[in-house]
C-alpha cells in the first residue's frame, strides 16, 4: 500500500492537464484525447469529476484509472472487441479511432446512489419505472435487484448533462440502430457478469458501472474505460450484509466517497464547488489505489515524480 507520506508529496505533481503536439485535441472531464493517423492517444489525468463538474486532482488517480482499464480490456476480449492498441505510459493508452455511439450503457445491480441520475434518487421520490425498468415497492437503499438492469444514458456534447432514458427512447430518437443497440445490450450484461464474478473473488461487489461503445469498420467495440473506480461503484463484499441489515452505508472503494463528502455539504453540481482539503484528496487517492490492488490482485507501483515530465519523455514518438 502506498504511504500517506508519498501521497502527500505527490500532491505537488498531480497531472491537471496536458498540451502535447500530437494532433487534434479533445478534452474530457478526466482524459485528454489526441487524434493522430487514425489512432487516439488518451492521456488519463489526475482530475476527478462528480455531478458533471471537474473538482480537483488526486495523486496517482490517472495511473490507477488507466491501468485498471487496461487490466479489464486485456481480459474481456472474449466478450467483445475493444479499442486498445498499446500502453506507452502508466497514464496513457493508444487506441483505434472509433465512431462514438452517443449512448452510455449503465448497468445496475443495486438500488443506490446520491446523484440526481441515480436509481435511488428516483425510487426514493416515488418513481417505480426507471428507464423502462419496473421496480417493486418496498425496496431499501443499497438492496440488490433481482437481476441487473440496464438504464441507458445519453452521451451529450461537452458541457451538457447526461439524460437517463429507456431503450425504446434510444431507438425512437435514432441515437443508434437497433442491431448495434442489441449488441451493446448483450455485451454490457456479459461484461457486468464477468466483472461481478471477478470482483467477488477479490472481496468486492461490482455495484453498478457504465460502458461506452463505438463503431470500428462497422463493428461495435468497447471504448473509453471498463470497471474502474471512476466508471463503477465498488463495495467491500464481506461487510456488506451486516452493514445493510443495520441500515449502514457499505464500505466504498470508489469516487462515491468524494460524492458523499460534497453532498453532505449541500453540493450536488450547482453553484461554487466547496474547497476540498488535502486530507480528503489523500483519503480519496488511498481508496482509488486500494480499489486497484483489490481488483487486480497486484501491488500498485507509485513513484514521487513529475508525471507530466515523464509522459512528455515517453510520448516523443508515440506511434
Amino acid at each position: 500500500m502506498v504511504s500517506e507520506d508519498l501521497l502527500r508529496k505527490q500532491l505537488d505533481f498531480v497531472l491537471h492537464d496536458t498540451c502535447f503536439d500530437l494532433g487534434e485535441k479533445y478534452e474530457g472531464k478526466v482524459r485528454d484525447n489526441y487524434r493522430l493517423n487514425g489512432k487516439r492517444i488518451i492521456v488519463t489525468t489526475d482530475r476527478i469529476s462528480a455531478f458533471d463538474r471537474v473538482l480537483c486532482a488526486l495523486p496517482f488517480k490517472g495511473q490507477v484509472i488507466n491501468q485498471t482499464a487496461v487490466y479489464w480490456f486485456e481480459r474481456t476480449r472474449h466478450i467483445i472487441e475493444n479499442h486498445l492498441i498499446d500502453v506507452p505510459d502508466p497514464n496513457v493508452l493508444v487506441a483505434r479511432e472509433c465512431q462514438l455511439i452517443p449512448v452510455e450503457m449503465v448497468v445496475r445491480g443495486y438500488l443506490t446512489g446520491v446523484t440526481t441520475t441515480s436509481a435511488w434518487y428516483h425510487y426514493s421520490r416515488g418513481s417505480r419505472d426507471f428507464c423502462g425498468n419496473a421496480l417493486p415497492d418496498g425496496m431499501k437503499k443499497n438492496q440488490p435487484f433481482d437481476r441487473p438492469i440496464i438504464t441507458p444514458s445519453t452521451k451529450p456534447e461537452k458541457g451538457a448533462h447526461d439524460e437517463s432514458i429507456s431503450a425504446e427512447e434510444v431507438l425512437r430518437r435514432g441515437l443508434v440502430d437497433e442491431g448495434a443497440y442489441r449488441e451493446m445490450e448483450r455485451a454490457a450484461l456479459a461484461l457486468f457478469a464477468f466483472g461481478t464474478e471477478r470482483a467477488a473473488a477479490n472481496n468486492l461487489i461490482l455495484v453498478d458501472t457504465k460502458y461506452e461503445f463505438g463503431l470500428f469498420e462497422d463493428r461495435v467495440v468497447l471504448i473509453d474505460e471498463i470497471h474502474t473506480p471512476d466508471s463503477s461503484r465498488f463495495w467491500i463484499r464481506d461487510t456488506y450484509e451486516d452493514r445493510f441489515r443495520r441500515g449502514e452505508e457499505p464500505e466504498k472503494m470508489d469516487k462515491e466517497y468524494v460524492r458523499g463528502w460534497l453532498a453532505d455539504r449541500g453540493f450536488r453540481g450547482d453553484g461554487p464547488i466547496p474547497h476540498i482539503p488535502d486530507e480528503i484528496r489523500i483519503e480519496a487517492a488511498r481508496r482509488y489505489i486500494t480499489a486497484y490492488e483489490m481488483i487486480t490482485a497486484r501491488s500498485f507501483e507509485a513513484r514521487n515524480e513529475d508525471v507530466l515530465q515523464r509522459i512528455t519523455h515517453r510520448l516523443r514518438n508515440p506511434m
